[in-house]
């Protein structure tokens, strides 16, 4: 009856010894399958980062040429003022 039983043990652990590089190599493929996915999702990652950042870039650059513009409005109104006060005056 042991030997009957110890039998059966290593019958099934062979089979189940069997079954696992199979199931392991699926795992790897779902492991592999999901490293892919993350490094296309760091990459998306970066990419709107870098988008980001150049609209950043674009915003500061939009607002320092508008405060450069007044900043140049206000400079012209200044001189016009000026020119006409001393045509007024000669």
């Amino acid at each position: 009856m042991k030997k009957i039983a110890l039998t059966l043990a290593a019958v099934a652990a062979l089979g189940v010894a069997a079954c696992n590089p199979a199931n392991n190599e699926a795992n790897m493929a779902d492991n592999a399958t999901d490293m892919n996915l993350a490094g296309s999702e760091a990459i998306d990652d970066v990419n709107m980062a870098a988008n980001d950042a150049a609209a950043v870039n674009a915003t500061d650059d939009a607002l320092d040429n508008a405060a450069s513009d007044a900043g140049n409005s206000i400079s012209n109104g200044a001189n016009t003022v000026e020119n006409a006060v001393e045509d007024a005056t000669n």
